[in-house]
C-alpha cells in the first residue's frame, strides 16, 4: 500500500496524525530535508516522483513555494492534500468567532505567512484540504502544547496569569489528529475549522484551571486577569472534533 507523506514530524501535531493513521493501517512516510531540501523546487518534484505517495499531509513550516509545489504534485495525480493552518489567520480585533469564510486579517508575521500559504496552496490544488487549528491540548508533557506552556510560565514567573475574557481556539491534540484523519479520509476539498472549543467557549482561566486539576501540577499558582480579551474560536458545523470537555 502507497504510503501517506507527512511532513513535520519533528512537530507537535505531524506525530499525532501519523499515531493515528498508522493505527488504523495506513502507512505513513516522513520528509527527509536532508534528501530535498524545500528550497529547491526541483528537488522537492524529483523526491515526490520518487516516493510517490498516495496522499500528502503538510504540517510543516517552511517556504510558501514548497507548499505549493506539494500542492501541485497532489492535484496533478489526483490525490489528497491536507494543509494545516492557524486561527491565527484571523486578528484579534474585533474577534470572533470565526467561519471559514470570513475574511483573514492577521497583522503578524505568523498569521499573514499562514494565510499566503493557503492561497498558494489553494492556487495550486483547488480540492486541497486547509484544516485550520487552535492551540493545541495534551495530557501529557512535551511539544508546543498549553500544557508544556503553562509549565514553562510557571516556572519562568512563578504564576500563570490567565483571562477569563480570551475565548481560545482549542483542542486536545489526539482528537485534532482524529478530525484531521476524518478530513483527509473524506477527501472533500475546501477550508475547514477544528475546534473543541466552539460550542463550550471556556476562557482561557477556567481552561488553565481544569487542566490543572486533571493533567498540570497542583502547585501552579494561577491568577485570574482581564486581558487579552477577545474570541478567537474557530466555528464549522462540518469538521467533527471532541469538545475539549470530554477531558477537561
Amino acid at each position: 500500500m502507497p504510503s501517506i507523506l507527512i511532513t513535520g514530524l519533528n512537530g507537535t501535531v505531524a506525530p499525532a496524525l501519523r499515531a493515528a493513521l498508522e493505527a488504523a493501517g495506513r502507512p505513513c512516510a516522513g520528509w527527509d530535508r536532508r534528501a530535498a531540501s524545500p528550497d529547491d523546487l526541483a528537488a522537492v518534484r524529483a523526491h515526490l516522483d520518487a516516493l510517490d505517495p498516495a496522499a500528502v499531509c503538510h504540517l510543516a513550516l517552511g517556504p510558501e513555494g514548497w507548499a505549493a509545489e506539494l500542492a501541485a504534485w497532489c492535484a496533478e495525480r489526483g490525490r489528497p492534500f491536507l494543509f494545516t493552518s492557524t486561527a491565527m489567520v484571523f486578528h484579534h480585533a474585533p474577534g470572533g468567532p470565526h467561519r471559514p469564510g470570513d475574511a483573514r486579517d492577521a497583522r503578524d508575521d505568523y498569521g499573514r505567512y499562514k494565510a499566503r500559504c493557503e492561497d498558494a496552496v489553494r492556487a495550486a490544488h483547488p480540492g486541497a484540504i486547509v484544516a485550520r487549528l487552535g492551540w493545541q491540548l495534551a495530557t501529557r508533557r512535551g511539544g508546543n502544547t498549553m500544557l508544556e506552556a503553562l509549565h514553562a510560565r510557571a516556572a519562568a514567573d512563578g504564576v500563570i496569569r490567565a483571562s477569563t475574557r480570551w475565548v481560545p481556539a482549542t483542542s486536545f491534540l489526539d482528537d485534532t489528529a482524529a478530525a484531521l484523519f476524518a478530513l483527509l479520509d473524506a477527501g472533500a476539498g475546501g477550508t475547514f475549522h477544528v475546534d473543541g472549543n466552539a460550542d463550550a467557549a471556556w476562557d482561557f482561566h477556567r481552561i488553565v484551571r481544569a487542566l490543572q486539576a486533571r493533567h498540570g501540577d497542583p502547585s501552579w499558582r494561577v491568577e485570574p486577569c482581564d486581558e487579552p480579551a477577545f474570541d478567537q474560536r474557530l466555528l464549522d458545523d462540518r469538521s467533527r472534533v471532541a469538545p475539549i470537555t470530554t477531558r477537561l
